[in-house]
């Protein structure tokens, strides 16, 4: 602790960003005097627990105080915020766990992987939008930005050259690994590429980059939104899971862990051929067995449907999933499979990455217990195939609705198990209030097709 402090004094550290994440996914915390750092690390950081999102904690009594305590292995300056550093931290109510904080869930799941001496790696893909306010509402950011086929265009990248380079900079100095920033396919539309991590590393650094994000964007008069589909007619955006199961390693010598996806021949060298190993299978075959009720945590608002819906977009896809479905290299499919990892396409940037990975790894372990296959691979184009086909098929649809999802999340023994019903039950009854907060709304389209039309 003592050699910490120094550190952070040396480099000119004077407070310290206690931060957790709510059940929605949004990051919260206080300003703590680095004087204070052995008590955040110690006692950790009080909250009102009722002025909460999503804890269900109530005004009075022992229980009523939400406790932050911090990790000190993740105390990270913040390039943005000069004299601060953030320290992530995890929820306890009195004196223990707190069953309905994200990062606890996503805790208990590693351990239950640690338990097998596995652990999971992954690689968080959020896609994003760059707008700005305008009196109706929102717009892409750069006026200029029209392409029928956005993606990779150069010009628009040049034009918020600041910004982006003011990010890679701040997450770079934040000790993540970058590996690419690029247009994605809608108009004001940006992806970042992270290196792999551990889970629960990689759930950190997603929080960090939003956090970075929202402040770079803010002080240039632009606005950050990781809202999944903030325009009809153009692309959402996905929060993309690359997933890969490691183990044979220690604490002492985590170097010497395996993939435990990567297959092999029967001479003991890897498969180059083929895509997953048979846990790497039966893992996969839990994520497809249990995607309707994952599909309420990976696609967690009322806006999320729509973004996983069929049909056309101006720039010739929407990338987005629609049937629970898998297939090698296949970006139509809901998981794309490839050599030693696979990615899962159906979390939007709106999901709580704790809460999502935490529940990936229940349905995966669900799936290797069982001994589960998946269905046979598609390598059919899923958004051209005809009706006929995907009849043969008899493929499922993912949840059209979130209310849908949360049935399907009820009704999943393994996932709610998994989570808990002192998380579940009060992410369903925030969910639920959303879906009735959004059905009193009436909408400009209801406007335009209804007001003169009877």
């Amino acid at each position: 602790m003592k050699e910490l402090l120094d550190r952070l004094r040396k480099a000119g550290v004077h407070s310290l960003l206690a931060q957790f994440t709510d059940l929605t996914g949004a990051a919260k915390g206080k300003l703590v005097p680095l004087v204070h750092l052995d008590e955040v690390l110690a006692d950790g950081v009080r909250f009102t627990g009722a002025s909460i999102v999503g804890t269900a904690l109530p005004r009075v009594g022992a229980r009523s105080d939400f406790i932050a305590l911090g990790n000190a292995s993740t105390v990270t300056e913040l390039p943005w915020m000069p004299g601060v550093a953030r320290i992530v931290c995890d929820g306890y109510v009195d004196g223990q766990p707190f069953e309905a904080c994200p990062r606890q869930a996503l805790k208990r799941a590693c351990a239950r992987l640690a338990e097998r001496g596995w652990q999971l790696r992954t690689g968080i893909e959020p896609e994003f939008f760059l707008l700005r306010r305008n009196g109706e509402g929102f717009a892409p950011a750069d006026e200029l930005d029209r392409l029928n086929k956005p993606s990779y265009d150069l010009k628009a990248l040049a034009r918020q050259c600041d910004f982006l380079h003011a990010l890679h900079d701040a997450l770079a100095r934040s000790g993540l690994d970058v590996l690419q920033l690029d247009h994605e396919d809608a108009h004001g539309q940006y992806v970042v590429n992270f290196g792999f991590d551990d889970a629960l590393a990689s759930a950190d650094h997603l929080m960090l980059f939003k956090l970075a994000a929202h402040a770079l964007a803010e002080a240039r008069g632009l606005v950050f939104s990781m809202m999944p589909k903030p325009f009809a007619d153009q692309p959402g955006s996905g929060l993309h899971l690359h997933v890969s199961l490691w183990g044979g390693g220690s604490a002492r010598h985590p170097d010497h862990a395996r993939n435990l996806f990567v297959p092999h021949r029967s001479d003991g060298s890897a498969d180059r051929e083929a895509t997953l190993s048979p846990l790497g299978q039966q893992f996969l075959a839990g994520v497809l067995a249990h995607s309707p009720a994952l599909t309420a945590l990976a696609a967690p608002t009322v806006n999320s449907y729509k973004r996983l819906r069929p049909g056309p977009a101006p720039s010739g896809t929407t990338w987005a999933p629609v049937w629970v479905s898998h297939g090698p290299n296949n970006r139509s499919a809901a998981v794309r499979t490839v050599h030693g990892r696979f990615e899962w396409r159906v979390p939007d940037s709106a999901a709580n990455p704790y809460l999502t990975t935490a529940a990936l790894i229940a349905a995966g372990l669900d799936g290797i217990d069982r001994k589960l296959e998946p269905p046979p691979a598609i390598d059919d184009d899923l958004y051209e195939l005809p009706a006929v086909r995907m009849r043969a098929l008899g493929l499922a649809r993912l949840p059209a609705s979130l209310g849908e999802a949360l049935d399907a999340l009820a009704a999943d023994d393994v996932i709610r198990s998994a989570l808990g019903d002192g998380l579940v039950q009060p992410y369903d009854a925030l969910k639920r209030a959303e879906i009735e907060a959004y059905g009193a709304q009436v909408s400009g389209w209801e406007l335009r097709r209804y007001a003169t039309a009877f």
